[in-house]
């Protein structure tokens, strides 16, 4: 749906309590479950897998699917998934205690263990061995936008869309470096706004719904795979700094012991036995991942660094009342910045000797 700038936050409070309904229709219980009878060799409580939105929430669905089939075999218990189609919908998941463990992206997850009881315990690892991806802004081939000026300098112009608030490189990265390192806020400088998820909003540039659009080098292939024809169609105006991989978290009430259980069976997965060239393609029906690499919270600093980053340019280009207010706001987002890298280095180096 398009939305004008001052419609686009308007609708995001009603829209955020449908999510919250439509989640419910995407919870799919693995085969393991309907297993779940005496003599199969699944039991015990059945723990349910949160899944980012990667292109439609079905389709991350099905990608998920073989690898939570093992994990529900190798941890004797049934894994349900939930998979919607935005990010607030995987939240609202999260805050709401329906989810055990998540496929997340840094900033979600960044929320989610802040605030939700949640910890890292891996992070996405490729092939090609890089330790993260890009956000991009996608313009048509033929588009008479050539550069960052050509944008800058129509405010009220263009048609944009964007991910959602939770996006790293669908909102978080381009907004703080593209948008408040100009003093801009994206939601009113653009003449049209559309908040969707990556395959979405390539498809709205490729055929010239929009202008210009946010995506990330990672989405980007996998689109190049399922639209060619529209992947041809497009250019890409602006590469960002690296943003890490995503992560996946569990929750921190889990028993030490089935903590241990997940992270061994997600850090080891398709990586050891005979079994590891099957599981490694069945990661490949994901989103290109070689595997899962362990992590701490310490994994998310990248990420609170960028919404200081955010933060700090939104207050430097406000308008205050006075200089004294404005440094006040700004020693609050430093000494909140400093407070949560520390909590998260402490409660790593804390739980770096679990079981």
């Amino acid at each position: 749906m398009h939305r004008t700038r001052n419609s686009c936050r308007t609708s995001q409070q009603a829209r955020r309590h449908a999510l919250c309904r439509i989640a419910l229709l995407f919870v799919l219980v693995a085969p393991g479950e309907l297993a779940a009878q005496p003599g199969t060799g699944v039991s015990q409580a059945p723990l349910t897998f949160g899944i980012l939105p990667i292109g439609g929430a079905s389709e991350s669905l099905d990608a998920w699917r073989p690898t939570l089939e093992d994990m529900s075999r190798a941890l004797l218990r049934p894994v349900r998934s939930i998979s919607v189609s935005t990010y607030e919908g995987l939240a609202d998941a999260i805050a709401e205690e329906r989810v055990d463990i998540a496929f997340v992206s840094g900033r979600l997850a960044l929320h989610a263990v802040g605030e939700h009881r949640m910890q890292v315990i891996a992070q996405l690892t490729r092939d090609d061995g890089s330790h993260g991806y890009y956000a991009v802004l996608l313009v048509s081939k033929n588009s008479p936008i050539h550069s960052l000026d050509d944008i800058y300098s129509k405010p009220n112009h263009w048609r944009y869309a964007r991910g959602e608030s939770l996006s790293m490189s669908g909102y978080l990265v381009p907004e703080t470096q593209l948008f408040a390192s100009h003093k801009l806020d994206s939601d009113t400088f653009f003449a049209n706004v559309v908040v969707g998820n990556h395959q979405n909003n390539a498809l709205a540039v490729a055929n010239n719904e929009v202008d210009v659009a946010t995506n990330n080098t990672a989405d980007l292939e996998r689109f190049a795979q399922h639209f060619p024809e529209q992947y041809a169609r497009l250019r890409v105006l602006w590469k960002s700094d690296l943003i890490p991989h995503a992560v996946i978290i569990v929750r921190d009430d889990l028993s030490p012991q089935l903590r241990a259980a997940i992270t061994d069976f997600i850090t080891h997965y398709a990586k050891r036995g005979r079994s590891a060239p099957a599981e490694l393609a069945n990661l490949k029906l994901i989103h290109d991942i070689s595997g899962f690499a362990p992590a701490s919270n310490a994994a998310l600093i990248p990420f609170a660094d960028i919404d200081y980053t955010l933060e700090r340019r939104r207050a430097l280009s406000a308008q205050w009342v006075s200089d004294a207010a404005m440094q006040a706001r700004l020693q609050k987002i430093e000494n909140s910045h400093r407070a949560l890298v520390r909590r998260l280095n402490t409660y790593s180096a804390a739980n770096s000797n679990s079981p």
